[in-house]
């Protein structure tokens, strides 16, 4: 597996990393733990050194099952893993980035992960009652104390990132970005990154699976699937943006490639500093993930897709209204 640097921060990690909320939460359906231990570890054997968890998953049963599957390579991991939501009776309940809370939730996740200094910790969420300098300058202290070795946020705005920047260095950005989602583009988190020296891991790279073409108006979503609530899974969205599976079909064609990889591969080829993680729960869809670090696509390709792409409107926004207000600010 090829290696790459997340921004200016020295952290190397796979080109592809490893996103394992879906292993037990969010989908609704969960993969029993010993079969996610293995398909970690699976992915581990197959390069894979980047892994990202949060408490919010399950919520903390994901951070228990990372933890354990990594237990035994954990010298040659990165373990990101993220705060800020108020956690109540098993479910989120509103935004928590007070330090003492940051401090609370850092002491849990190691505890849950096994580990003794959590590689990447995310603010998940911006917290509006929260200055972002408080939060940059709790997990300064964490890196301080040795619990923390690098300090991300998920999801700011590109104004939020730089004041935080200047309290404590970003190494990366976790941000939602695809072919059929390219807000970073736009929003100026590309042009922050490039400008701070900071990383940008990207999630749901394959479109919460529907840039893998193996879903269309008809998909039927489990009633605890969270994508039930998103505008773009409804079955009128996911009709009209069968053109872009249409496009990805066409290049991958001539690729000798999936759908899937051409996603990926496109992703890799924005910027250097730029890291999906693909999730799954199924080892032959892992490996197909992983292959896509060696499809090379020419800058020829790259501007026809970029040509092509620019004609068809993405319908349907990625969430609903009130998850789009927690995101950018």
């Amino acid at each position: 597996m090829k290696k790459r640097v997340l921004g200016e921060s020295g952290l190397e990690v796979s080109a592809l990393g490893f996103g394992c909320m879906g292993l037990n939460f969010g989908y609704g359906h969960a993969l029993a733990k010993d079969d996610s231990v293995r398909l970690i570890r699976d992915a581990v054997e197959r390069g894979v050194t980047f892994f990202d968890t949060a408490e919010i998953y399950g919520p903390f049963t994901n951070e228990e099952v990372v933890g354990e599957a990594l237990k035994p390579v954990r010298d040659q991991v990165v373990i990101a893993t993220k705060f800020g939501f108020r956690i109540e009776n098993g479910k989120s309940n509103g935004f928590d980035s007070r330090p003492e809370n940051i401090r609370a939730v850092a002491d849990a996740s190691l505890k849950r992960l096994g580990i003794e200094v959590i590689d990447l910790f995310y603010q998940h969420r911006v917290d509006p009652d929260v200055p972002i300098e408080d939060v940059a300058g709790a997990v300064k202290d964490l890196i301080d104390a040795g619990k923390v070795r690098h300090f991300g946020l998920s999801e700011p705005g590109a104004q939020t990132v730089r004041r935080a920047h200047a309290v404590q260095p970003v190494t990366a950005l976790q941000n939602e970005y695809s072919l059929w989602t390219r807000g970073p583009e736009t929003n100026g988190i590309l042009q922050a990154c490039e400008e701070l020296g900071i990383g940008l891991v990207a999630y749901s790279p394959l479109g919460k699976g529907f840039l893998t073409g193996a879903m269309d108006k008809d998909t039927q979503l489990g009633e605890n699937d969270f994508r039930r609530i998103l505008p773009r899974f409804t079955p009128e969205a996911m009709e009209k943006n069968q053109a872009l599976i249409d496009l990805l079909k066409q290049i991958a064609g001539g690729k000798q490639a999936t759908t899937a990889q051409i996603a990926l591969a496109w992703l890799l080829a924005q910027k250097p500093w730029i890291v999906p993680i693909p999730g799954t729960t199924k080892l032959h869809r892992l490996e197909e993930n992983l292959a896509a670090a060696n499809v090379e696509l020419s800058a020829a390709e790259l501007a026809e897709i970029k040509r092509a792409a620019a004609d068809i409107a993405i319908e349907g926004e990625r969430y609903p209204e009130q998850l789009m207000k927690t995101t950018g600010r």
